[in-house]
């Protein structure tokens, strides 16, 4: 279960946490409601120890975790800050940061859901009545008794089909008045045409009447309509979602008084205080402090960066070790952050183009529909002068022709798919993936989160037993992410050391038997630069002392990569990281084609650039500065433990921690689509052999929508094959 309702001291915990959820889907922001992002989190008991932790702080009376969204909804009062308990979640190991609710949408993605889950319901529920009322008239019911049944059959049948069949109703209309004809117009006539020739039946105290089939036709159709929209739905946009992203508020300076400032009211040329721990809110130039920042959200760098007087920052970077004053150069829409999600906005719309199959043969299938139903209509009236014959058998012709096989063969392959490759490791997110999927011919990955682990580990160290225990003692003041590593890679003692303390934007030194001792970076402490990652401990005047690190590569890194390649599919690394730390991963993987320091933009460029040659890319990343390139690749995937926003971006997610699922989904995906053909050849065999039937007058519409059924089956049996 993805949601937890957190017990709390007010009276209905659950309806509090509904209210606070359905609020904040509607883009409305109530008094003391905040909204964290909690992109580490992926199971129940994280919930749970994130919900005890958030209800453990004074003014907290209500918290909700979404482990879909990754989201903690709290209801707090007005002291407490988002910041704060972010700040607090992340130092207990639930990293978290503040969203800004009023940027995340007002869509309910899963309203259409539910309707068409209900419809579907309430047609099946009356498809069985009908059946039942049908029996009697087939088992040899006449005259008044006959027509009670279709009377009431009548009643079940037109209400049940004026309240299931809207969602074709009103897709064949919206195109009818744009001038244009979709696979909706050919259901709305043939279920209109069956309730319509059955009611003039039964007013005519005729022998048959065709409830059941419009019935049954509106069930089929709804079944496939349900699929194809659970493959299909999103719940969110990527680009909403890296608007929320964007810190709501800065710590303003005002004649030298922090003044909290809404992000829509800082120009250029204000000036900034961000503490150690907080997301940088804006693009600017710092003026004072020393200190090291995160980058890995928008670069893929995999260790910080420092910051000291006169470089630049960027909003969306995190603030480590030391308070910075900024002034600002850009700010909220102006910003690299709000850039990226521009990029995003618009890769988004571009392949939103994309037309499926089953839209491409429909657009073929409709005109072609429509002209064969009226000529056999007017055939036979001119054959026979019988109006009423004439419109059965126009009916009969519409209701066999009638694209329902064709409306499940993209949706029945899509589920089947899906369930193949969720037992895989993959969960699908877009109905149109999988045949994208099957023309890739290229596949980008970033370095960082994706093919490695994103947390540096210990590779080796050049001291002695004694001098271990000093850099553990030093490490234990530091939060840098290679002092974590040292800490957790290295056994050992630790010394007792004094005046511990961390330098901002260097490391940390203390003093030990009289001696000053330092862990951090090579120029600080006078070793060589370049090389390896590294940090480096000083001993007094003693030579420093190197601990070398590296990220690990992600299980199955290399077994999807070499699978990959043995299909023949070209492999490209585009990391953000340094070109030492790129070209290590490359050759252990044996990736030929990869280039470092790249921006966003130029993912994006290398993308546009490759699909304008023709290629087709899969992207497969986790950051924020990949998630404008997911958007623009012609399908992407991402890791269930990438930022919220990638997964948004992504057309697929990779469930779990190994990456070898990802050397299957091509063929998986060929394979589908080859399904997805198959099915359109066995409609096109079954229209033609049973459309001359309909056409000679040999099928009722009864018959026409048992056919019609008979072809729906067998193209759901061709689709399970995939399993």
């Amino acid at each position: 279960m993805s949601d937890v309702t957190a017990q709390t001291p007010s009276a209905c915990p659950a309806c509090a946490a509904g209210a606070m959820a359905e609020s904040v889907a509607r883009g409305r922001k109530p008094e003391g409601r905040l909204v964290l992002s909690l992109p580490k989190i992926h199971c129940a008991a994280c919930i749970s120890g994130v919900e005890r932790l958030l209800h453990a702080v004074p003014g907290v009376s209500a918290a909700r975790v979404n482990l879909t969204l990754k989201r903690a909804l709290v209801d707090a009062e007005d002291g407490v800050s988002a910041h704060d308990l972010a700040e607090m979640l992340t130092g207990k190991g639930f990293e978290a940061y503040e969203l800004d609710p009023a940027q995340l949408g007002n869509a309910e993605a899963d309203r259409p859901a539910r309707e068409l889950l209900m419809r579907l319901a309430v047609s099946g529920f009356a498809m069985m009545n009908i059946m039942l009322l049908s029996v009697a008239v087939w088992s040899g019911a006449e005259d008044a008794t006959r027509d009670m049944f279709h009377w009431i059959s009548a009643a079940i049948a037109i209400p049940t089909v004026g309240f299931c069949a809207q969602p074709f109703f009103r897709n064949a209309w919206a195109a009818l008045k744009n001038g244009r004809l979709n696979m909706d117009v050919p259901i709305s006539l043939a279920i209109l045409l069956a309730v319509g020739m059955s009611l003039y039946e039964t007013s005519q105290s005729g022998k048959h009447a065709y409830f059941d089939a419009a019935v049954s036709l509106t069930f089929f159709l709804l079944a496939g309509r349900y699929l194809d929209f659970r493959m299909r739905a999103s719940a969110r946009s990527a680009a909403q979602e890296l608007a929320a992203l964007e810190v709501p508020r800065a710590t303003k300076l005002v004649g030298g008084t922090e003044v909290l400032t809404p992000i829509a009211e800082l120009a250029v040329g204000d000036v900034v205080i961000v503490k150690p721990g907080g997301r940088i809110p804006v693009d600017g130039v710092v003026e004072a402090g020393m200190s090291e920042r995160d980058r890995g959200l928008l670069t893929g760098e995999s260790l910080p960066v420092r910051a000291q007087p006169g470089d630049q920052v960027a909003a969306g970077e995190m603030n480590l070790t030391g308070v910075l004053t900024i002034r600002v150069t850009a700010a909220g829409e102006d910003s690299s952050l709000h850039r990226i999600a521009d990029l995003v906005a618009v890769a988004e719309s571009a392949r939103s183009r994309y037309t499926s199959l089953a839209d491409r043969a429909a657009a073929l299938y409709a005109p072609g529909v429509h002209i064969l139903a009226v000529l056999t209509g007017v055939g036979w009236y001119l054959y026979s002068g019988d109006l009423r014959l004439s419109l059965n058998i126009a009916s009969a012709v519409l209701i066999i022709t009638c694209p329902c096989a064709l409306g499940l063969a993209v949706p029945a392959v899509t589920t089947a798919a899906s369930g193949k490759l969720f037992k895989r490791g993959l969960l699908i997110k877009d109905g149109t993936a999988l045949e994208r999927l099957a023309e890739v011919d290229e596949v980008v990955f970033d370095k960082t989160g994706t093919l490695t682990k994103g947390t540096p580990q210990l590779l080796g160290h050049d001291a002695d037993t004694v001098a271990l225990s000093v850099a553990r003692a030093l490490a234990q003041g530091s939060t840098h992410p290679l002092a974590e590593a040292l800490l957790r890679d290295a056994d050992g003692d630790v010394a007792t050391v004094e005046d511990l303390r961390e330098v901002p934007g260097h490391g940390v030194q203390a003093m030990w038997q009289g001696q000053r001792v330092r862990l951090g970076r090579a120029d600080w402490v006078g070793a060589p630069t370049g090389g390896d990652t590294a940090t480096w401990l000083q001993i007094g005047t003693q030579s420093p002392l190197a601990f070398r690190f590296s990220d690990a590569l992600r299980e199955g890194a290399a077994e999807a990569v070499a699978a990959l390649r043995a299909q023949g599919t070209k492999v490209t690394l585009l990391s953000g990281d340094t070109p030492q730390a790129v070209s290590r991963v490359a050759d252990a993987l044996g990736i030929s084609t990869w280039q470092a320091e790249c921006l966003p933009e130029d993912k994006v460029a290398h993308i546009e650039a490759r699909t304008a040659e023709g290629a087709r890319v899969l992207m497969v990343g986790d950051g924020l500065n990949d998630t404008a390139a997911l958007a623009a690749a012609h399908v992407s995937i991402s890791p269930a433990t990438a930022l919220d926003a990638a997964r948004v971006a992504s057309d697929m997610v990779l469930l779990g921690q190994d990456m070898s699922p990802i050397a299957h989904v091509l063929e998986t995906a060929r394979q589908s689509t080859k399904r997805i053909h198959e099915n359109f050849t066995i409609s096109t065999i079954y229209n033609i052999v049973a459309v001359p039937l309909a056409i000679a007058g040999l099928a009722t519409p009864l018959m026409a929508a048992l056919a019609m059924s008979l072809s729906s089956i067998t193209v759901t049996l061709n689709s399970l094959r995939l399993k």
